[in-house]
């Protein structure tokens, strides 16, 4: 009966079949990345555990990654502004608070209305609790790990304790977001991928676009462990060879390692146009 309901509409005089809805197209994002302070003379067996020199020293840069674009303002990780006992053993130089450093490309903090969280170390998610109006992403498993079994005995903890205390309020909250596993989208044309193992279950984040870039925070330290296929600082020992697969998907997932941004290396800041502690990757 429906099928002859059908036939009879379409050959009535000027009817018409309704058109298929239309997905919006994905937004072209920008891409900055901000600097707020460089750690100095950093050994390079802390970014590659496997190095053939390990007296080798050299600076490394501390930044965020502004992305705008269909309607939201989104931070890839926040920085760190706590006096932590990480902040004074990296000694950290040329250092502003992020939020003050997010200002310099004409955002203030409450226009934050999104946060990526990579990982929960110190120096990428200390800084959560500078913008209160973004909600926060973070994957399930990592929140679950961190929140909770990593301070039970034998647990790894990774995340600095107020950092553990404000995620958990902002949950409380209900401004966090649980991403579920690898390759899901977060926001139109946004995707998150996990198995780099820098943590629990770190994740990077492809944006996509014309180029498409993957931002690779933490689970690709420097340029060099694409290069040289050298694994970074793992969540366990046994996790290096997931952690140069993870680096070989990058670089397929952005095109190729160009288009990789990796999370401490000052070369992106010469890779790219640059204006004082911003970079504009797109």
């Amino acid at each position: 009966m429906t099928t002859l309901i059908a036939l009879l509409l379409a050959l009535w005089p000027g009817f018409q079949t309704p058109a298929a809805p239309v997905a919006p197209p994905t937004p072209e994002y920008t891409i900055q990345a901000i600097r707020f302070g460089i750690l100095p003379k950093v050994k390079i067996t802390t970014l590659m555990p496997l190095a053939k020199d390990p007296n080798e020293t050299f600076d490394i840069g501390v930044m965020v990654w502004l992305i705008r674009g269909g309607g939201k303002t989104i931070l890839f990780d926040t920085g760190y502004h706590r006096q932590t006992p990480g902040f004074d053993r990296w000694n950290t130089q040329d250092y502003i608070r992020p939020d003050e450093a997010v200002k310099l490309a004409g955002i203030q903090p409450d226009d934050i209305t999104d946060i990526i969280v990579s990982h929960v170390h110190w120096d990428h998610m200390g800084g959560i609790g500078l913008f209160p109006k973004a909600n926060i992403w973070i994957q399930k498993d990592e929140y679950n790990y961190y929140t909770g079994a990593s301070w039970q005995p034998g647990g790894k903890r990774a995340a600095d304790k107020e950092d553990a205390m404000e995620l958990l309020k902002r949950n409380i909250e209900g401004k966090v977001r649980l991403i579920d596993g690898d390759d899901r989208e977060i926001f139109p044309g946004i995707r998150a991928y996990t198995g780099a193992r820098h943590t629990y279950a770190s994740q990077y984040i492809r944006v996509e676009g014309h180029p498409t870039f993957v931002l690779a925070s933490d689970n690709c330290y420097l340029y060099r462990n694409m290069e040289e296929k050298s694994p970074i600082a793992t969540f366990d020992i046994t996790d290096r060879a997931a952690n140069v697969a993870a680096l070989e998907r990058m670089i397929k997932l952005a095109g190729d390692k160009d288009h990789v941004v990796p999370g401490h290396d000052l070369l992106q800041f010469k890779k790219f146009p640059t204006e004082g502690r911003i970079a504009r990757i797109k």
